[in-house]
């Protein structure tokens, strides 16, 4: 690891969402006054896990990873993409510098090493929750890193001073069996709570069971199909999902109202990360670069009300634009309910001929809110929805061939979109392929489907490199290198296999 990390031991930065924490972050750590000033009551434990979720909430914002280099985006007004977008990538164009995962994995780690001499006799509950939700935030930042990385060192232990171990890096498969621990672990403690309820989510922005559930049958999708874990996984995937099933989730009637409605009152989500106006370091998520302005761009389109144009650049970038390929996803059903809530196409009129014609398709997904000054791109990011968890469930059925049980759970997510239940053909290979395209439809820019194509791709469904327009004709490794910083500082790391 860098020695970047010895910031885990500036408590007061982990501990609040202020400002103030950048400044910090430059101060020599001072191990002993960690030692000496904090953790020393039951109540230090719950704001330092607090502290813990901006860092879920920062990788669930980068559209980097899990967007980027799929075929869901093209340059709109202008680009804003990272090389990711372009698939040009090395060791000193657009690789990963780690630092921000292992901090906040150090950060958990810690929490694990100080809170075991602290009984909580007055609240078991108390500390069996923190431990469960930061497992599942372990989890989740390991789950994170190898799907960008594939190996990566796996750091357990808690870094309280400047001996900062330097780690090789673990195989895919050992770092999958570590988050998949963290999860059992989490679930159990869950579980032990005297006040446990299946369908019990206390914050929608922080680890319950039912969310817990839903990441785990996530990695074990990948792990089926990425790391060959075949039927087993599957099968664990299923059972993990019908947990959530469970947990008193419901799909929103109407899809218009699934991601503006605040993930606190939202029956459909599972988790999210919080976004709002003028909250610090929470302003603004990736939809900024989403939103067209309006001086030389949305101005003068003849559909100018129906577009979620912003008053200036500050608050919208109008650099991302829906691509063809995946408007023509919806090419067979046009009467589906969630295109208007997907894309819609400014129309402006040609000076020329003064006919009406088509331009930029914008996105309509995550429009942020309307204020009276201007809008704002402030919808909360949603991490694990139930329609999302439907089609995982199809997705793991179809890869055991169950193609009817598949079906089934398409038709669930299909209903609400009004396009029928699926009619074509029932063979794994048609059935898996339509999973997709429905994964596809349902779960537009919602920082998937990179992810999805790297698994469906490993599956056989498709070709990568043919499927995403970028990729034709390049050989670019489907996991990102390590930056040449991450590996000067540890002669231990390899780089990433194919750079």
């Amino acid at each position: 690891m860098q020695k970047i990390i010895k910031i885990l031991t500036v408590p007061a930065c982990l501990l609040i969402l202020l400002s103030g924490c950048k400044k910090m972050l430059n101060v020599t750590p001072q191990s002993n006054i960690t030692e000496q000033t904090y953790f020393k009551s039951e109540g230090d434990f719950d704001p330092y896990l607090t502290g813990i979720y901006p860092s879920m909430r920062t990788f669930a914002n980068n559209i980097t990873y899990g967007t980027e280099r799929s075929e869901e985006l093209i340059p709109a007004l202008n680009s804003r993409f990272t090389t990711a977008w372009s698939q040009i990538l090395s060791p000193s164009t657009g690789a990963l510098n780690y630092n921000d995962w292992y901090k906040a994995i150090g950060n958990c780690n810690l929490l694990f090493d100080k809170i075991k001499g602290f009984s909580f006799s007055t609240a078991p509950d108390t500390k069996a929750r923190i431990l469960a939700e930061t497992y599942a935030l372990r989890a989740y930042f390991y789950f994170s890193l190898t799907r960008i990385i594939g190996d990566a060192p796996l750091m357990l232990q808690p870094v309280v001073d400047e001996n900062v171990p330097l780690l090789a890096r673990a195989s895919a498969k050992d770092v999958m069996k570590q988050i998949n621990s963290d999860l059992d672990s989490a679930i159990l403690l869950f579980k032990s709570m005297s006040t446990f309820s299946v369908k019990t989510y206390p914050s929608k922005y922080r680890f319950a069971y039912g969310s817990v559930q839903a990441l785990k049958a996530d990695a074990k999708l990948w792990s089926a199909k990425v790391q060959g874990g075949g039927d087993a996984d599957f099968n664990d995937a299923i059972t993990a999902i019908t947990e959530v099933e469970g947990s008193g989730l419901t799909l929103n009637a109407d899809f218009g109202k699934v991601t503006p409605t605040r993930a606190a009152s939202n029956t459909e989500v599972a988790l999210a990360a919080f976004f709002l106006r003028d909250e610090s370091g929470a302003s603004s998520n990736y939809a900024l670069n989403a939103l067209p302005y309006l001086v030389g761009g949305a101005q003068g389109a003849v559909n100018i009300d129906s577009l979620p144009y912003v008053q200036t650049t500050t608050n919208g970038q109008g650099a991302y634009q829906i691509s063809t390929q995946s408007r023509a996803l919806f090419a067979g059903n046009t009467k589906d309910k969630r295109i208007p809530y997907t894309w819609v196409t400014q129309r402006n009129i040609d000076s020329r001929t003064k006919d009406t014609v088509n331009g930029i398709s914008w996105i309509t997904k995550y429009i942020g809110t309307k204020y009276a000054d201007d809008r704002v791109s402030d919808n909360d990011i949603i991490m694990y929805r139930l329609a999302d968890v439907f089609l995982m469930k199809a997705e793991a059925y179809a890869g055991l061939g169950n193609t009817t049980d598949a079906i089934t759970y398409l038709n669930k997510v299909r209903a609400r979109a009004g396009t029928g239940v699926y009619a074509g053909a029932t063979d794994k290979p048609t059935v898996e392929m339509e999973v997709l395209n429905e994964r596809g439809r349902e779960l537009f820019f919602e920082n998937k489907r990179w992810y999805d194509l790297v698994r469906f791709h490993t599956a056989g469904t498709i070709n990568v490199y043919t499927y995403v327009p970028n990729l034709a004709g390049k050989t670019t490794p489907l996991y990102w290198p390590l930056n040449t910083t991450v590996l000067a500082n540890n002669s231990k790391l390899t780089q990433t296999q194919g750079y």
